[in-house]
């Protein structure tokens, strides 16, 4: 298989018709190989427009969700990132080339472990992975310049605006079925945010919450 020829065409066919045209994050794809954060008999599906079901039966973003989330977060060099679920650990790969270092929370340690193993094997070494339940962050470690959540919620936790920086940056996918929405929110000062829906899409559950109804979430 032609994996740079798949590459290429992930790139041209499937991300920038999704509005990914920062060439900071174009040139990312081409570098971070998606191929290798993937089981062995699903390399040859790691370039396809569609949601990769991982061992613990949570799915892998889509190639252009995983873009659009790394580009739309506005990553800077010195930005300290935390991400709410670690999956394959391949959107963990391009937040950690984009920024300063990434803490990356996962809730299952089997999925942890193989996420670890494929950024060692990528050379990815500004990461640290802390198994847990990261629906409401990690406060023990902010403020964090950029918060990515790597699944859906029915609403934006509070708990999770209030641990960015002030100039900081929350991105994920909020609302329930059959809509849900991008949600951009930036922290403009100690007690006020500004939030924008950046597009609308429909992503998994973060893994835990994916059987609960939205009226028993409270944030």
């Amino acid at each position: 298989m032609d994996f740079e020829k798949n590459r290429f065409n992930m790139v041209e066919q499937q991300i920038r018709p999704w509005d990914v045209l920062d060439t900071t994050i174009l040139d990312l794809l081409f570098h971070v190989k998606r191929e290798d954060f993937v089981s062995d008999n699903q390399r040859q599906l790691a370039f396809v427009d569609t949601e990769l079901p991982l061992p613990n039966g949570s799915k892998m973003l889509q190639p252009k969700m995983e873009a659009r989330l790394a580009q739309d977060a506005l990553i800077q060099s010195g930005d300290k990132i935390l991400e709410i679920g670690t999956g394959s650990g391949y959107l963990t790969a391009l937040l950690a080339k984009l920024g300063k270092h990434v803490v990356s929370v996962e809730i299952d340690p089997s999925q942890k472990d193989r996420a670890a193993a494929h950024l060692k094997k990528a050379g990815i070494a500004n990461v640290t992975l802390v198994e847990g339940d990261g629906v409401l962050g990690l406060p023990q470690q902010a403020p964090y310049d950029v918060i990515v959540v790597g699944g859906s919620l029915p609403v934006v936790p509070q708990e999770l605006k209030d641990q960015l920086a002030v100039g900081g940056r929350l991105i994920m996918v909020a609302g329930d079925l059959p809509v849900m929405g991008c949600k951009l929110i930036q922290r403009e000062t100690d007690t006020s945010f500004r939030e924008t829906t950046l597009f609308e899409t429909c992503i998994e559950r973060l893994k835990k919450f994916e059987a609960v109804e939205p009226a028993r979430f409270s944030f």
